[in-house]
């Protein structure tokens, strides 16, 4: 594996953005925005709704429209010959088909055959466990639709430990989310209204949607860490998206890859001419400065933990000493991290 040089920082705790904007009297698309020259280091510093400014007709924005699911769940877990249940958390962690899901179980000894009881119409069997893996493998009583309307009734949305209150899943959405899937928000697209993407179109901005669904990447305890290779990822490119980038790409125009997720699939399904063609599958791609980029031309993102291999991603698109040096001026303006924080522009 490659690793990446350390870009060392420390994000104080008020830095950590545990409130939407919305909450903070600030709209969801006017949180700041730093510009980040990938050539030159320069920075700049606007606000989100100004993004129009930085780009040009001809651009093409990829959006990840994969749809945010409440993967908290709560059951009662009934082990195999024992009348005694107990109450658990259930954290879906990937979708493997329509009725089955891997799944973070906060219990000890699990074995196959414990069974989960989520409500009075939906229950669960663990059917594969794995030492080696925080995860479990859950056979749901319901599939497809019938499912995902369960998850939805009874579910919570993954709440990060700087995150002290319980926000409603619409606040974990982007407003163009339409297929479900997520079970972390894909959080670099949140800024995005439908007014910014109107703005951006009648400019001649191009706008084309994909879809990866994030795993579960917040495990609870520090005995687990998953490489970027042991995190897979079911991800779809259509044909007509593929057409877009390719034509930008011939065109001489700029492909803007919304978040991490983006980059991963694009760089998944390109093939070695360059040419993207529509794709389906699984990506466990790690990309690490040293890599590269055969499609992503820029990136809308926001602020990441100090060591995340998210970083790493980024020092494919830009030095680390000028990525390095961007975070640090990013704390002393006191811009905020994480999902509910700031965007960084990378271009």
């Amino acid at each position: 594996m490659m690793l990446a040089p350390t870009i060392k920082f420390e994000v104080p705790d008020i830095l950590n953005a545990a409130v939407p904007p919305e909450r903070r009297g600030v709209r969801r698309d006017h949180v700041r925005m730093l510009i980040l020259g990938r050539k030159s280091g320069v920075t700049q510093h606007d606000r989100f709704n100004r993004l129009e400014d930085y780009l040009k007709k001809g651009d093409l924005l990829v959006l990840n429209a994969s749809r945010t699911v409440p993967a908290v769940l709560y059951a009662s877990l009934n082990r195999e010959g024992n009348r005694n249940s107990d109450e658990t958390e259930v954290r879906l962690a990937r979708k493997l088909d329509d009725s089955t899901w891997e799944c973070l179980i906060v219990a000890e000894d699990l074995t196959e055959g414990d069974l989960l009881a989520f409500s009075t119409t939906l229950f669960g069997t663990v059917s594969k466990v794995n030492a080696n893996s925080p995860f479990a493998t859950v056979s749901f009583s319901l599939s497809g639709p019938l499912l995902f309307d369960q998850i939805y009734e009874l579910g919570e949305p993954v709440r990060y430990e700087y995150i002290k209150n319980d926000w409603p899943l619409d606040y974990y959405q982007t407003v163009y989310g339409n297929i479900p899937g997520s079970v972390e928000m894909a959080s670099a697209g949140r800024a995005f209204t439908w007014e910014i993407l109107f703005k951006l179109q009648k400019k001649g901005v191009k706008i084309a949607f994909i879809h990866l669904h994030t795993g579960l990447t917040y495990l609870l305890d520090d005995k687990w860490h998953q490489s970027p290779e042991q995190n897979e990822e079911a991800y779809h490119i259509s044909e007509e998206a593929a057409r877009m980038i390719n034509e930008t790409k011939t065109a001489g125009g700029r492909v803007i890859a919304v978040g991490t997720t983006v980059v991963r699939a694009l760089e998944t399904a390109v093939d070695p001419s360059g040419q993207l063609e529509k794709s389906s599958g699984w990506t466990n791609l790690y990309i690490h400065p040293e890599y590269d980029l055969k499609i992503a031309d820029g990136l809308i993102t926001g602020f990441h933990e100090p060591e995340a291999s998210h970083l790493d991603m980024l020092s494919a698109f830009i030095d680390p000493g000028y990525l390095h040096n961007a975070y640090q001026e990013a704390i002393e303006r006191k811009y905020l991290w994480h999902e509910f924080g700031d965007i960084n522009l990378i271009l």
